[in-house]
């Protein structure tokens, strides 16, 4: 008997532990990762919201790490340009409405972050100036009524339609040709005399806006000071040559003006000089004292975002901006309406038949949407803080374009038959500016799988962006997990993935 009750109470034992093995089985389960998933893909999603994901095996651990802080995102967006904004003109008011809001609502890609030229630029209809007045040092004849047709609109629109609000900066091309040594339009560089004109230049465009409505919150000092062969708009300054003219003049005046606080960039070409440039920059604290931070292009490589190269930029300068200006599928005439195309290795850029022998390895053929997505979280991951695209709308041609000077856009419309096209280029930047909101943190991830690009960041409400690009053409599984909760999900080939981690505090 005795032996019978010490065999119950051992069962009992028994069955008690694996009841609470089983209760704490599905508590661990109960407390897996709440997301929320999007996708675009080579296969159709369009940030289709994903919610079942298949059994799989071999899954790729990606573990968020946020207590490793990095950069303060200043945001993401594109830019407003004249050859934009006569298009939408051209458009009825319903497609030219959904354009708008596709870019800057917050059911659209949200942006935050945005530039515009000063005077006019190759995506302008001709070439203008703001100050027609030859010899004019005073700039009692500045205007921007070229600018009140098309460009003002477009922003007033944008304007209207963003809930948050977004940070416009403007970049001149070039000054007026009676300004330059060479009295042209393209190359030359600032006579000296008209440096303090140069300076007046900048603060007058801030008022001329503003009394539109518009708030301008910054500039770069010069789009690409080392030239572009001599193609369209241009105005050279060497490094030394910037500095001066920020030290002694811009600076100074914005500061004597009240405008102080308006960020100033410097450089704004591509990133294979950068190191120079943020040597003299940042050479002193009387070199730096004005700059706010460093612009960037993409166009020295088109697979190369160059990690060395923005490390050292970080380094140099940890407490100021480094925001990619520009950035586009360039020397390409769009393909309308053939989402495959984007994500094929068929397009070529100016480098292709342009570069150097030495450098020709830098410009292969490559796919539009992994261009982006590869150097978007390329330079997310090396300290760059925010990121632009060229012009937001282009026509079929890839235009209009005084210097016949075709690029792709993110939506290409055909204003004959008012037609509109969102390019799998639109998507794949919306991952990031939809998701990723100006404040938002950089934080840590660890992946098991090199192959998998990825990124990720606390936006101010406390919710974590997680974005993944498989460039392959295999599907994979993931297991992603943060405090000590996870979640399996899945990503296509070819596809580009954010996963929104709520605010579990609010």
């Amino acid at each position: 008997m005795y032996f019978e009750v010490l065999k119950y109470k051992k069962l009992s034992f028994y069955l008690f532990n694996l009841l609470l093995i089983f209760m704490i089985s599905c508590n661990e389960k109960t407390e897996q990762l709440s997301v929320e998933v999007y996708e675009s893909s080579a296969s159709g999603n369009k940030l289709t919201r994903i919610t079942e994901f298949p059994e799989g095996k071999n899954a790729v651990q990606i573990k968020v790490l946020p207590e490793e802080e990095f950069q303060t995102i200043t945001g993401f967006g594109g830019a407003f340009t004249e050859s934009s904004a006569y298009l939408l003109n051209k458009l009825s008011k319903e497609n030219r409405k959904k354009i708008i809001d596709a870019y800057f609502s917050e059911d659209g890609a949200n942006y935050s972050l945005t530039r515009t030229h000063m005077n006019s630029c190759d995506f302008s209809l001709s070439n203008y100036s703001y100050t027609p007045v030859e010899g004019d040092k005073q700039l009692e004849h500045f205007t921007i009524k070229e600018d009140q047709d098309d460009l003002i609109p477009m922003i007033k629109e944008a304007m209207a339609a963003s809930k948050d609000g977004f940070k416009i900066f403007g970049s001149p091309w070039t000054a007026a040709p009676w300004m330059k040594d060479n009295n042209n339009w393209v190359g030359g560089k600032l006579l000296p005399e008209y440096y303090d004109t140069w300076a007046l230049f900048f603060s007058k465009y801030v008022d001329a806006y503003k009394a539109e409505g518009i708030d301008i919150w910054g500039f770069t000092v010069e789009n690409e000071p080392l030239g572009n062969g001599n193609n369209w708009e241009s105005m050279h300054f060497t490094a030394e040559e910037m500095n001066d003219f920020v030290m002694n003049h811009l600076g100074p005046k914005l500061e004597a003006d009240g405008k102080g606080d308006l960020k100033i960039l410097g450089y704004d070409q591509n990133r294979d000089h950068l190191k120079d440039w943020v040597d003299e920059m940042y050479k002193n604290e009387e070199t730096s004292k004005y700059f706010d931070g460093t612009a960037i292009h993409w166009y020295a490589s088109t697979y190369d975002w160059m990690p060395e190269t923005l490390q050292y930029a970080h380094n140099k300068a940890p407490n100021k901006l480094l925001i990619q200006a520009e950035a586009c599928v360039d020397a390409e005439i769009p393909v309308w309406q053939d989402d495959k195309w984007y994500f094929e290795k068929e397009a070529t850029d100016w480098g292709w038949d342009w570069a150097p022998e030495k450098d020709k390895h830098l410009h292969p053929k490559y796919a539009p949407v992994n261009r982006y997505a590869r150097d978007i979280i390329g330079c997310l991951n090396n300290w760059v803080d925010g990121w632009v695209d060229w012009n937001m709308v282009l026509d079929t041609k890839g235009g209009p374009n005084w210097f016949k000077n075709w690029c792709i856009a993110p939506v290409i419309v055909d204003p004959e038959k008012d037609e509109v096209y969102f390019t799998p280029i639109y998507y794949a930047l919306a991952h990031f500016s939809k998701y990723i909101r100006p404040g938002a943190v950089r934080i840590g991830i660890e992946s098991s799988d090199e192959t998998l690009m990825v990124t990720a960041a606390r936006n101010p409400n406390g919710s974590i962006a997680v974005i993944v690009f498989n460039e392959g053409d295999q599907v994979k599984n993931i297991n992603l997990s943060l405090d000590g909760k996870d979640i399996d999900i899945q990503i296509s080939a070819q596809a580009l993935q954010t996963v929104i981690v709520p605010n579990i505090k609010e």
